[in-house]
């Protein structure tokens, strides 16, 4: 019989490398064992992850979830070769959603997929996440690193994030908002993780590389300044929570603060805000001249300077604002709930 001289294929030969995913498996395992708290009933690597909501001192919990990403922000990173705070945005766009409903995060998960797996590359990002849930006092519970050759350009990949949080039954947000309340806006890190694919057009335009200082002052290159990682306000809203007199919080994301304060608003409410209340910080000044970019263009596009608003009764507000201060939040009376629909500003942010 004529022997076959072929040789078998791998599935390395294919593109992708068990031994690598394992290896990276391993060098995060002491990351993810940094965001154990209470309730985490699992280790990494398994299956699945385990989490015991008793144990988590929840009686009547209810379950809240959310995911994200991180957008066209990664563009910059994998372009600047800076990946190390997109991991910190992935985590904080998700646990800053959950908590907008009342819930305390408890754990999360992340997605990550490239072409070819660059386990330094992947560790660097996995242990921004880890970073990230520590600051929010969720854990790292596991999740999924996808090697698919054919589908990523060399060195690009994508992540997506899962969070789940609890409340007990019957404390969620908003609740009780009412005509008359004060809305509290919380300080930005700048542009956070929304409106990336106008602030590339921008940077293209103006011939600007990511290696070039920062045009609006600092130390930073420009790269650099437009990655700065999203905030996160998850510890100061749980703070304000127990002060008393919230009712109802609006993470300014997409859609800036025309589209994401109606959404915390019941029928026939809107919101008035004073944009003389805060100074527009310099990276949107920069985007609006640079690009041309409108007053109503920043606002429904960009946070403008304010990642999060927090609605308070007003008697309600000097206590929740002592609170947010705590946290180490800049905290700054910006508008009033009012009868009506949707968003209207006075003053002048441009």
């Amino acid at each position: 019989m004529a022997q076959d001289n072929k040789n078998g294929l791998t599935y390395a030969e294919a593109g992708v490398d068990i031994d690598a995913g394992n290896a990276l498996v391993e060098r995060i395992k002491p990351a993810a064992a940094r965001t154990k708290r209470s309730g985490v009933a699992s280790a990494l690597g398994g299956f699945g992850g385990l989490f015991d909501l008793k144990a988590a001192g929840f009686d009547d919990p209810v379950l809240v979830a959310a995911t994200d990403g991180v957008g066209t922000k990664l563009r910059i990173a994998i372009d600047t070769g800076n990946v190390d705070g997109v991991g910190i945005d992935l985590v904080a766009m998700c646990v800053n959603d959950l908590v907008c409903q009342g819930a305390e995060p408890l754990f999360f998960l992340d997605y990550f997929a490239t072409g070819k797996l660059d386990v330094d590359q992947a560790a660097r990002i996995v242990e921004g996440i880890a970073a990230g849930c520590a600051a929010s006092g969720c854990a790292l519970l596991g999740g999924e690193t996808a090697e698919m050759p054919g589908m990523y350009p060399a060195g690009d990949f994508d992540l997506a994030g899962f969070a789940v949080g609890a409340m007990e039954r019957g404390t969620a947000l908003p609740a009780g908002v009412q005509v008359g309340d004060e809305i509290l806006g919380l300080a930005s890190d700048g542009v956070h993780s929304n409106g990336y694919s106008l602030v590339r057009r921008v940077v293209e335009a103006s011939g600007l590389d990511w290696d070039a200082p920062c045009p609006w002052g600092g130390a930073d290159t420009l790269g650099g300044a437009l990655l700065t990682p999203t905030r996160f306000y998850v510890k100061a809203a749980l703070a304000a929570i127990a002060a008393g007199g919230v009712h109802g919080f609006a993470h300014i994301t997409g859609g800036g603060l025309t589209e994401n304060l109606p959404r915390v608003l019941p029928d026939g409410m809107a919101a008035t805000i004073d944009l003389n209340a805060w100074a527009l910080p310099p990276v949107f000044a920069w985007l609006a001249a640079q690009g041309g970019i409108t007053q109503d263009e920043l606002l429904k596009t960009f946070n403008a300077g304010i990642g999060m608003t927090v609605i308070v009764a007003p008697d309600a507000a000097a206590a929740v604002k002592a609170a947010l201060n705590a946290d180490g939040q800049s905290v700054m009376r910006i508008g009033t709930v009012t009868e009506g629909q949707g968003v209207s500003y006075t003053g002048q942010l441009l």
